[in-house]
């Protein structure tokens, strides 16, 4: 489990909405995998490769521009890039081990990218894009939108075609900017740290949950829990992972909060089924 100190780290970094440090917290969310990690030291290495850029551009060169030099460092000179071989490897997700091997997923590449990219003097935003996290940028010409994978320019059509997968899944079918379906613009709202820091973790859940690595899920749990504390969903599945640990004691204390706050709720009557079970040995390991 994670240790007290971690988590009490972890809450501070989220304590509020306003100075959720993006870099720093991402990076945290590596230490159940990487104990040892020396977060400090991460945050200088990304600072290094930062300082490496801004000593590329010449002060007074339009954010456009600079733009162009950030792709050229990050993806030609860094070599940052999609992992080809393993999509759902968890080191995709961890940006100390993105670092290392140049491979991640588009949230975790975006992260960095965002972060060199502010250092020196360009807006970049994060956008909680359905199946694609991507960037964002506004210029005097209008809002850039960045696929991380490539650092390309994204067009409307493009970002379209991109939607229409998760607009198919949802039974929706229009996407329209006229007024007569969805406007593209609502898929394409700035997201806070919160909300990616979120996503990032989701990420790993979905991972550990296939894969039935249920140490690991109750860490991203914890993290959930703590980041999303009026999310009772997030306080189940927790009590979920309790339950697989043979933590018997909290598994129960979760899943109660959670039955309580969603009597009716379409996994409740399961849920109500397995509790006994789960208190009988409650009782017999306390």
């Amino acid at each position: 489990m994670p240790s007290t100190k971690v988590l009490d780290y972890f809450t501070s970094l989220v304590a509020d909405d306003d100075s959720i440090p993006l870099t720093e917290t991402a990076l945290a969310i590596a230490l159940d995998a990487y104990p040892d990690l020396d977060l400090q030291a991460e945050l200088a290495s990304i600072d290094m490769l930062a300082e490496r850029l801004r000593k590329q551009i010449p002060g007074g060169t339009p954010a456009i521009d600079r733009l162009r030099l950030l792709n050229q460092f990050f993806y030609r000179d860094l070599g940052f890039g999609q992992n080809p071989n393993d999509y759902y490897d968890p080191d995709n997700s961890y940006l100390n081990a993105v670092l290392r091997s140049r491979r991640g997923i588009p949230i975790s590449l975006a992260v960095l990218y965002m972060e060199i990219g502010q250092q020196v003097g360009l807006p970049l935003k994060g956008v909680a894009f359905p199946n694609h996290f991507l960037l964002r940028m506004s210029i005097p010409a209008g809002e850039v939108i960045i696929d991380p994978l490539s650092g390309h320019t994204l067009s409307k059509e493009e970002l379209q075609e991109m939607l229409e997968p998760f607009l198919e899944n949802e039974g929706r079918s229009s996407l329209e900017d006229n007024g007569d379906g969805i406007p593209l613009g609502l898929f394409l709202q700035v997201a806070s740290h919160r909300d990616i820091i979120a996503r990032m973790l989701r990420n790993l859940k979905a991972i550990y949950l296939q894969e039935a690595r249920w140490q690991r899920m109750l860490g991203v749990q914890e993290r959930l829990v703590i980041l999303l504390p009026n999310s009772i969903e997030e306080i189940r599945d927790r009590g979920l992972a309790y339950a697989n640990l043979e933590c018997f004691r909290p598994a129960v204390e979760d899943l109660e909060a959670y039955l309580e706050a969603r009597p009716d709720a379409s996994d409740a009557e399961q849920l109500r089924e397995r509790l006994p079970t789960l208190r009988m040995m409650s009782r017999n390991t306390s």
